[in-house]
């Protein structure tokens, strides 16, 4: 049964993050989200913000949630830019760049467990 939980709610991650980053990339004109002005700005911190988010939504494995984020831009990027020889280097990209979203989504799992032990 808790098997079946994580497909889910990983499902409901690659959703997310698919829909987020596609956002992104209709937001920038159809461009590559991690070339946008903005990235470090804006869109990167909104990654981070939403996989906090999941965090605290779904708290069991909450750290998958944030490395499920930020991968979500690879397929972005390949349907936007089509798949090149780059496209790897995105994805070693894409994994460096979900550490701390793993981190902040585990916090919110940790947020969200320790507040429900407090009632």
């Amino acid at each position: 049964m808790a098997r079946h939980g994580f497909v889910r709610d990983a499902a409901i991650a690659s959703l997310c993050g698919l829909a987020y980053w596609g956002l992104v990339s209709m937001a920038i004109d159809g461009g590559e989200p991690w070339d946008a002005g903005h990235y470090w700005t804006l869109w990167y911190p909104g990654a981070l913000l939403l996989a906090a988010a999941l965090g605290f939504a779904r708290p069991d494995r909450a750290w998958a949630w944030g490395l499920i984020v930020l991968l979500a831009q690879v397929p972005v990027v390949a349907v936007v830019s089509g798949v090149g020889p780059l496209l790897l280097a995105g994805l070693a990209y894409a994994a460096v760049l979900s550490i701390p979203a793993m981190l902040l989504s585990w916090g919110g799992g940790w947020l969200r467990r320790r507040r429900r032990g407090s009632r």
